[in-house]
């Protein structure tokens, strides 16, 4: 096994004011899993903090495009600098947000480095753009658009290297069985795998198979995006979108090992899990009980 590095990267910059005056508290993930000793155990190196901008609004108005934009690109190459010097070393970065629009600093590592695939754990698909949308805003909520580049050239474009992924390196897993962009994946050809069919395909069964198609060549590898709404509010409350009909913790924890322990998994991120809604922290013990599991020794 490599290396693991854990490295923070507490942006919220990508997701709407949970309240008017607020700040979604995401960017406490990472301290709220380090509480639990997530460094400890795992036996990890520590990676330090990738700090973001400051989180203003300022002005911006619907219709504006994607809030926080320059910010958020600016993030996006710093924490990409950082990603793409430990998977160039050899080691594991395993990445803690945040908010789902970090992703795009780990895609635009890799794609200085090569053709990398993404596995996207999520319980929806984060793919709203311009072209099915007229509510543009939030980049947590638009990063897979953006990472294969639908939007704006300021974030879908960075150092001439757009798309940072291409739709048939993508493979979806955990959108609830009613999300309203399947239909949309399916046409593009996006592999995705909703819940029902996780269960009804079987968890270990399907997430091998489709492992198969991104260790291929053509590949130099593939990241692992891993939103915590993936998981069904009933364990998982502490979350900005909480959605019915979410995975449970054995079907994740299956799904996961199978993912990140693949030699050609070049590192992990972990996103949207906050803090503030989980006052007894039961919810932030069980997401590191989980990431945690993953890289355990059998």
């Amino acid at each position: 096994m490599r290396n693991i590095v854990v490295l923070d990267a507490p942006s919220n910059l990508g997701l709407r004011p949970p309240a008017p005056g607020t700040v979604p508290g995401c960017y406490k993930l990472a301290g709220a899993l380090r509480e639990q000793r997530i460094v400890q155990r795992l036996g990890a190196f520590e990676g330090g903090v990738v700090v973001p901008p400051r989180y203003d609004l300022g002005d911006w108005q619907e219709g504006d495009g994607v809030f926080n934009a320059a910010a958020i690109a600016r993030y996006t190459r710093t924490l990409a600098d950082r990603i793409e010097g430990h998977v160039r070393a050899g080691e594991f970065p395993l990445v803690l947000g945040g908010d789902c629009s970090i992703q795009l600093g780990a895609t635009l590592a890799l794609r200085r480095i090569g053709r990398y695939g993404l596995a996207a754990v999520d319980g929806s698909a984060d793919f709203r753009h311009p072209g099915n949308s007229t509510r543009i805003g939030a980049a947590a909520g638009e990063e897979l658009a953006l990472a294969t580049g639908r939007g704006q050239a300021d974030l879908t474009d960075l150092e001439g290297l757009g798309p940072y992924l291409r739709d048939e390196d993508i493979r979806l897993f955990g959108m609830r069985d009613h999300d309203e962009d399947r239909a949309e994946m399916t046409a593009l050809k996006i592999s995705n795998a909703t819940v029902g069919e996780l269960r009804e395909w079987g968890v270990a069964e399907l997430a091998n198979g489709v492992l198969q198609t991104l260790e291929i060549p053509l590949l130099d590898g593939f990241w692992v995006h891993l939103d915590a709404d993936v998981l069904d509010p009933s364990v998982m409350p502490a979350v900005d979108s909480p959605d019915d009909g979410g995975l449970f913790p054995d079907e994740l924890g299956t799904l996961l090992r199978i993912l990140v322990r693949s030699p050609r998994c070049a590192g992990l991120n972990v996103t949207v899990y906050d803090p503030d809604l989980d006052p007894d922290a039961t919810a932030g013990a069980l997401l590191t009980d989980l990431v945690v599991a993953a890289f355990a020794e059998d």
